[in-house]
Formats: structure tokens, sequence, C-alpha cells
């Protein structure tokens, strides 16, 4: 009996330790695969209207604040900056919640369109965009693969789940 309890005791002592559950927060979007988590507090854009407001007319958005644009479904999306004022960095997710590509330093007030995928992507359909200010993107290690954890990402599909 004793020597059992030795034995939990060590295999216990010994395992990996469990990582916390990242907090689900639809105000939060959490981005995983660097060296730690990033989290930036998001407004969600979730129905048509908000989604063609987007950040346009805004004067300022801080650093480590964004907006997370949110479809029904997966589709090719492309973006521009008609009414922004502020540069953006406008990150393109699709239903896995991974990043599959970044433009960096979108141009206040161009018309230009950005379109969510590179050319020759075989999965161009994107679920989810993130805009945060210009630069941030690169101050805070976003990258493509990245994995993003969020109530609104399909936990099917999910890459990264977030717990309750």
């Amino acid at each position: 009996m004793k020597a059992a309890a030795i034995a939990l005791f060590a295999a216990l002592a010994l395992r990996p330790a469990m990582a916390d559950p990242l907090s689900c927060d639809p105000n939060k979007a959490i981005l995983l695969g660097g060296p730690a988590p990033v989290e930036i507090l998001v407004e969600i854009a979730d129905d048509p209207e908000e989604r063609a407001r987007g950040l346009m007319f805004r004067k300022h958005l801080p650093p480590g604040q964004g907006m997370l644009f949110i479809y029904e479904h997966p589709q090719p999306v492309s973006f521009w900056m008609r009414n922004t004022l502020i540069p953006l960095d406008i990150i393109f997710l699709d239903a896995t919640g991974e990043i599959r590509h970044i433009h960096p330093g979108a141009r206040p007030l161009d018309e230009t369109s950005i379109p969510g995928a590179v050319v020759g992507d075989p999965a161009p359909e994107r679920l989810m965009v993130l805009e945060v200010p210009g630069g941030d993107a690169k101050r805070l290690g976003l990258r493509s693969g990245m994995a993003l954890a969020h109530p609104a990402v399909p936990a099917v599909t999910a890459r990264a789940h977030c717990g309750d």
C-alpha cells in the first residue's frame, strides 16, 4: 500500500503540468503559436451593417485593440480603406481560426481592394478578419499559421480551443 502511494505521488509529480484553459471572452482574441499567447481586445462586427462600417471614421485605435469581423460562413473576402482614417494591419483567418494571410500597413483612405488570400492559396475562404493598428501585427509577433482561440471559431473545426 505504501509503495503504491509513493508510486502514485511520483507519477503525479513527474507528469507535465496541465496548462490552464484559456478564458473564453467574446471581446478578446487570443492568438497562439508564438512564444506566448497574444491577447487583443476586440470589438465584434458580425452583421452586414457592422462589417460595412468597420473602423471607418475612427481617428485612433489603441495598440493591442482591434475589430474582429465574423462571417456566417467561410467565403472569399476583400477589404478596402474607404473612410478609414488610421493605418491598419488586416489579418485574415480561415474556419479553423488559423491566420492565413496578413496585410500589413493598409493605407488610410485607400480604396484599393485588399484580398483575403494570396494568389494560389488552395483554400481562399475566410471566416474572420481581424483589424489592428498599423504595425501591431509585427509588434505582437503575429504570423501566418498562428491559431485564434475565440468563441466564434466553430468548435468542430477550431485549431485552438478556449475553455469556460
